[in-house]
């Protein structure tokens, strides 16, 4: 069974949700034949590369509240992390585009070392100190070899724009042809949409459900074709 989530590295509801799916499905008997694929989503696509600034003011002028009320708003995301393990800074953090790292995240997909760069992403950006949007590629670059990728992959991918863009924006308009207009989002098998952030039972129901419901395998007569199973290689009779 295949799990594709739609998601922003700038989400801080991508990051809870993230950790509220695997709890379903660390616990979740078929767990071992789930492949879990991340897709891209970009909450803020129209923002320039380099255009970086404090999460509250973001938060003040997009939706028009006030300081307090954004920084409320934090504490309260603090809270829910905190309820799944997670590190979350709930002052002084920032904010900016995250093209480039959703290309990163192709190319690990590729090294098959997505979810691993995907976890770091999130832990930098939400729990750590150093930023990942105002420090310059280098902490990118960084962060791509913490999760297994080789430097000079990360950094060729970086110095050319072009280089898995079309990956990216084909992620992003799947995601609208889906009916997903914010994140984070599920899909499984692509028969289950789970829109947001939510508890892990709900995950636990959706897994079960979408397993159980699985088509059974139909074969194909063979005709007595030969075949090994565990007594043995079918001798070819003359």
């Amino acid at each position: 069974m295949r799990v594709e989530i739609w998601s922003d590295i700038a989400c801080p509801w991508c990051y809870v949700g993230k950790a509220r799916f695997e709890k379903a499905l660390e616990a979740f008997p078929h767990r071992d034949q789930v492949e879990v694929v991340h897709r891209s989503f970009e909450l803020d696509p129209n923002r320039a590369k380099g255009d970086v600034q404090p999460v509250i003011s973001m938060l003040t002028k997009k939706y028009g509240m006030s300081a307090a009320q954004a920084q409320a708003g934090e504490e309260n995301l603090g809270t829910q992390a905190a309820a799944e393990g997670l590190e979350y800074r709930t002052r002084d953090r920032d904010h900016g585009n995250t093209f480039d790292m959703h290309r990163l995240l192709h190319l690990a997909k590729a090294r098959g070392r997505q979810d691993e760069l995907v976890q770091l992403l999130y832990r930098a950006n939400f729990a750590e100190e150093r930023s990942v949007f105002s420090e310059g590629e280098e902490r990118l670059v960084e962060l791509a070899v913490a999760a297994g990728l080789d430097a000079d992959d990360a950094r060729a991918v970086l110095a050319d724009p072009t280089a898995y863009a079309d990956d990216v924006r084909a992620d992003e308009r799947e995601a609208a042809e889906l009916g997903a207009n914010g994140v984070p989002f599920f899909v499984l098998d692509r028969k289950y949409g789970i829109s947001g952030a939510q508890p892990a039972e709900v995950f636990t129901q959706a897994l079960t459900q979408a397993w159980g419901e699985r088509p059974p395998l139909t074969l194909i007569e063979d005709h007595g074709a030969e075949a090994c199973g565990p007594d043995g290689c079918a001798v070819p009779q003359h």
